[in-house]
């Protein structure tokens, strides 16, 4: 590790200790901690989100994936993109004129009974842990790989710093801290992006050219087939990954940070532009990666190609450039994952502690301190998880997290927002019915069944979906439409036309910025 990387990794943490120090000042009610007091402007918000969801997986990743296996590579950036559209159109401006602080505040908007509250903090937790502990594994295989530390080391190392962001500085240090991670990780992509470009004399048709006699795929390297072979599973791999966006906590939670639906929109729109232009921008990682730095040199370092965009960066810009995206890449896994904590802490603290079993009656000081503990107990499990899944192979959790966001928030959200007959049984059964069914889809699928060396556990699958889905989605909005048909329970006309009316106006919503 160079003197020139250590300062990089110095100057990043050393810059979001200080934001957290700044922001501790500036938070003391529960409105600051969970929501910033819902004082971030649009492009603020849209940054922020835009760093929020450009994961690991999404810089290391995806370049890889393209590296390796060309177009098949970029079905994922196709996939994160289009998600912007459905929250953009469906999910934005309703659930911030309807919610609070989280999710269940969106839903309990319309239904506001205990079960509810419950389901949706339990389908929030689920799926923060399991995109938790995805990320805190990369993150500690990341470093160790990097730093040369061990594996426990580095993950401790993580888990301490996203706690202390969280911690002291709540939504307004987490915000900054994506801010200004969403404009290195750009900065970086775009240099790169510039200097494979100018290897291909500023030709993108010269760059598609030769690709398709650059690796030992010859033209296949360009066309569909070369990874995803199964229609059907990387149909239902599109389906999770388009409409889970919609449904996961961390993304949604960020449109409470704003002063109301205009902003929320507005920062969707910045979002997109951004996160659209960054995708684009992992075509010439991948390309780039395969041509100047080789398949057997990204598989030596990292068997699944994620260390290609730090190599590339080391082959076209030396030991700077180098030290500059891996400190990025470590920026990336601290946003992201502060991100998580806190909307998993929000579940914990607001839904279920505040709500559920001090039943709404907590002072203000008592809701700080109940999230500031709730965010501690997030990290220390997190943290644990993750430290005994570090032979695993863990890459399927973070699409079983957006399976789960898809087929368990997505339906109640939709139908809480659109269907008048909707009630209260309904979004318990649609909730449990999109969560359960992912989860035991996933168990029985061929990430958790197969060769040895290549599952889990060895043995036969009984589905052939890596990510199921394709089922699970549709029995997640089957389950809401059977469990309200089944109620004795009638809706009530009277309160969905209030909803309708926040919903799409915003009128009567409490300006939680007081």
């Amino acid at each position: 590790m160079s003197l020139t990387a250590i300062s990089f990794f110095v100057g990043i943490v050393g810059l979001t200790l200080v934001i957290t120090w700044w922001a501790s000042k500036r938070t003391s009610s529960a409105s600051d901690f969970y929501t910033a007091g819902g004082g971030l402007t649009g492009w603020q918000n849209g940054l922020a989100i835009a760093g929020d969801y450009l994961s690991a997986a999404s810089f290391l990743g995806i370049a890889g994936s393209v590296a390796l296996f060309g177009f098949d590579g970029f079905f994922f950036s196709l996939g994160y993109l289009v998600a912007y559209l459905v929250v953009l159109y469906i999910v934005a401006e309703p659930l911030r004129n309807l919610g609070r602080f989280t999710l269940a505040d969106m839903i309990t908007a319309r239904f506001n009974q205990s079960k509810v509250r419950g389901t949706a903090a339990l389908s929030t937790i689920t799926i923060v842990l399991f995109y938790m502990i995805a990320q805190l594994v990369g993150a500690g295989a990341l470093i160790q790989l990097l730093l040369g530390i061990d594996y426990w080391v580095a993950v401790l190392l993580v888990g301490f710093m996203m706690t202390i962001y969280v911690l002291f500085g709540g939504m307004t240090a987490t915000s900054w801290v994506q801010i200004i991670k969403a404009c290195l990780l750009m900065l970086g992509t775009v240099i790169i992006s510039f200097l494979v470009l100018a290897k291909f004399d500023f030709s993108i048709a010269k760059m598609f050219s030769d690709m398709a006699t650059a690796t030992e795929h010859g033209e296949a390297y360009l066309n569909p087939g070369l990874r995803y072979t199964d229609g059907l599973d990387t149909i239902s791999m599109m389906i999770a990954l388009v409409l889970g966006t919609a449904g996961l906590p961390h993304i949604l939670m960020r449109f409470f940070t704003v002063k109301d639906a205009q902003t929320a929109r507005s920062s969707v729109i910045w979002a997109t532009w951004i996160v659209g232009l960054f995708y684009v921008l992992t075509i010439f990682l991948g390309f780039g990666a395969a041509a100047f730095v080789g398949k057997e040199k990204i598989v030596a370092a990292n068997a699944a190609g994620n260390m290609a965009a730090p190599l590339l960066a080391e082959a076209l810009g030396g030991d700077i450039l180098f030290s500059f995206v891996c400190a990025v890449a470590f920026a990336t896994i601290l946003a992201v994952v502060a991100g998580l904590v806190l909307s998993g802490a929000s579940a914990l603290s607001h839904d279920i502690y505040g709500q559920i079993i001090k039943k709404g009656k907590i002072t203000e000081k008592e809701q700080v301190l109940a999230a500031r503990i709730g965010s501690i107990t997030i990290s220390i499990v997190s943290i644990v998880l993750a430290l005994g899944a570090q032979t695993l192979n863990v890459a399927f959790l973070v699409s079983l997290a957006f399976c789960i966001a898809a087929s368990a928030n997505l339906p109640v959200i939709i139908y809480t927002i659109y269907w008048k007959r909707f009630n209260t049984s309904g979004a318990v059964t649609a909730m449990l019915t999109g969560l359960i069914s992912a989860l035991v889809l996933v168990a029985v699928s061929p990430n958790v069944w197969g060769p040895e060396g290549k599952a889990i556990f060895v043995g036969e699958p009984l589905i052939m979906l890596s990510n199921p889905a394709l089922i699970s989605v549709p029995l997640g909005f089957i389950g809401g439409w059977i469990g309200t048909l089944l109620s004795k329970e009638k809706a009530d006309e009277a309160k969905y036309r209030e909803v309708d009316v926040k919903a799409n106006t915003g009128i009567s919503v409490q300006d939680v910025s007081h």
